[in-house]
């Protein structure tokens, strides 16, 4: 029958199948979310079941055998548009990856993730990475199955990048990583040789009602659409959606430390702004999808440090910030509150790190989940190999597990391979950042007014429009006309830098 059916027909039939994938999917995001939000302690067990039991239905009708067929037979008919065979060609490569797993296995992942993510919450409370060592073993144990059952071709981690960044290996980012780790601590050597800038200003006490009000306006400033989403509190900031249309992000407040909620309300809102700027038209088909982990970082590192953390951005936003803490600000100027929120110095919290020693951060979660994956660290072990990577590497001591291996949330929820993608998007950041500035002429100006309209539209032509279907280097080379080149980043950095210590 399915050969007879026109392909108007069959591509509606394949689209309404993907849309209730993806209403499965989402109503579990929603549950995560509250989870990670709002949740009461005692709702935990059943939450957990909860998101399995939607997570297995989603796996269940992602991978059965007639829109195995339909997608198939829609591959082979020539009467397609460019999107539609756009979208079932990627359909068809996630349906082959996905058909590799049982119902059984995805649940178990599920069930697994909650454990973690409540074990996680309950270490850093206790301040103990004993608390989170059972479940997590457990995780990097079922990450190992998966891999395996997904397959690869050399490291067994190679299967766990693919998920997030498509075609990333352990010798593409060995290369990356190796030829920016030199550079970088050249550049932190040179920078530490020099007096230090001060940011004691942004210490002290910020009045936790005050800074969220703050945040706000920033995020409504920047573009963000509170008709389409909105922002909450959790224990480790993050950006979620459920469509287009509603697109939920979070931070959190420390009311000593000015830093913390600042950038990540930018941070998390440049994550936000790309997925309010995907197709609407397209729920739950690939090209109403994220192109990569990679490019999803791109836009949030883009807001937080290219324009979130420049001297022009705030020149018009500051004066309004001393109005608002004239106690810890107003005799603070313009130029010394910029060399303060850019001040460079190893430091134990990634989310809080400056854009050099960043990444130094991300390379060590890299060189620690490779070796879990390939099993040459226990997880037992990770406490002890963190705290001496940070010693060497950054020069900085860990006092406790909170504050060294169990500050990210990512292990708890399985996400072994993401890290990367936090430099990576760093990189495609600076290049497409100068690629905007160079293409509108309104965009440099924009941003000194406080208008970064035009900014924003340049990334929904450039990025967001497109949503899966080009891969993150095809997506680079059409908006900056050549694929992924770190000397930009790295030029950025020198420029930046060489000004605000003075060499």
């Amino acid at each position: 029958m399915i050969l007879t059916k026109p392909t108007s027909e069959l591509y509606m039939d394949y689209s309404a199948h993907m849309k209730k994938i993806a209403d499965v999917r989402y109503s579990a995001a929603v549950l995560q979310w509250d989870q990670e939000t709002y949740l009461p302690p005692k709702g935990a067990e059943f939450r957990g079941q909860q998101i399995a039991t939607l997570s297995e239905i989603a796996h269940e009708w992602a991978i059965e055998p007639a829109l195995g067929e339909l997608l198939q037979e829609l591959s082979q008919r020539g009467d397609l548009t460019d999107n539609q065979q756009r979208n079932v060609q990627l359909s068809l490569e996630d349906y082959t990856k996905q058909k590799k797993f049982t119902p059984a296995f995805i649940r178990q992942l599920s069930e697994a993730s909650s454990r973690a993510f409540h074990s996680w919450i309950s270490a850093r409370n206790a301040n103990s990475f004993a608390v989170f060592s059972g479940e997590l073993s457990n995780m990097v144990q079922l990450k190992k199955e998966e891999a395996e059952i997904a397959g690869y071709t050399g490291h067994r981690y190679n299967a766990l990048l693919d998920q997030y960044e498509k075609g990333c290996t352990v010798a593409l980012l060995d290369n990356v990583f190796g030829s920016v780790r030199q550079p970088l601590k050249d550049l932190l050597d040179r920078i530490g040789r020099q007096p230090q800038v001060d940011d004691s200003f942004l210490r002290g006490f910020y009045p936790h009602q005050q800074q969220w009000d703050f945040g706000m306006g920033l995020i409504r400033q920047m573009g963000f659409d509170f008709e389409a989403g909105r922002q909450d509190l959790s224990e480790h900031p993050f950006t979620t959606n459920f469509s287009s249309q509603d697109v939920r992000i979070t931070t959190r407040v420390d009311e000593q430390d000015f830093n913390n909620m600042t950038w990540s309300c930018i941070h998390e809102t440049g994550h936000a702004l790309y997925e309010q700027g995907l197709p609407a038209d397209q729920y739950g088909l690939p090209l109403g999808e994220y192109a990569s982990l990679s490019i999803h970082e791109s836009q949030s590192r883009l807001w937080e440090n290219n324009v979130g953390r420049s001297r022009s951005w705030w020149s018009t936003i500051y004066p309004r910030l001393q109005a608002v803490f004239p106690e810890r600000l107003g005799s603070i100027p313009a130029e010394a509150f910029y060399r303060g929120i850019n001040k460079v110095e190893p430091s134990l919290i990634r989310t809080e790190a400056d854009e050099v020693s960043y990444h130094f951060h991300v390379m060590i979660r890299y060189e620690l989940e490779k070796n879990l994956i390939e099993g040459t660290l226990a997880t037992t072990d990770i406490p002890a190999w963190w705290n001496e990577k940070y010693a060497a590497w950054l020069g900085v001591h860990v006092p406790d597990d909170k504050r060294g291996c169990l500050q990210d949330v990512h292990w708890s929820h399985g996400s072994f391979g993401y890290f990367p993608t936090y430099s990576l998007g760093s990189f495609y950041a600076a290049q497409l950042f100068i690629a905007a500035e160079n293409q509108d002429n309104t965009i440099k100006p924009g941003v000194a007014s406080g208008d970064t309209s035009a900014l924003l539209r340049w990334l929904r032509q450039h990025i967001h429009q497109y949503g899966r279907r080009f891969t993150s280097e095809e997506l680079c080379a059409r908006a900056t006309g050549k694929t992924l080149d770190v000397s930009y980043f790295l030029g950025y950095l020198l420029d930046k830098y060489a000004n605000i210590y003075n060499f």
